[in-house]
């Protein structure tokens, strides 16, 4: 489960930034409608795993909440990315 959030995690980032990108001009604005639609996809798909990840792993609601707001903040999902990895190897 943890290993299935970690990829969606990181696709979920990737996404956010493209959306940025389009917002400061670097992408044409003729991809909004499918950047956009991708990303609201990606972004309910990392809020369930994030729920169900933080049951599996008996994260209290803090760590939840930070790890959901990361999905908000440009390069948040860094950070939660390093944060994944090392309860991956907390758990092996």
């Amino acid at each position: 489960m943890l290993k299935v959030f970690r990829v969606v995690s990181l696709i979920e980032g990737i996404s956010y930034l493209l959306i940025l990108c389009v917002t400061l001009g670097v992408i044409s604005r003729d991809y909004v409608f499918i950047i956009g639609m991708g990303h609201g996809v990606i972004f309910l798909l990392y809020f369930v795993l994030s729920l169900l990840a933080s049951h599996r792993q008996n994260w209290s609601l803090g760590i939840w909440l930070m790890v959901f707001l990361a999905s908000i903040i440009p390069f948040a999902f860094i950070p939660v990315e390093i944060f994944i990895k090392r309860e991956l190897t907390k758990n092996d």
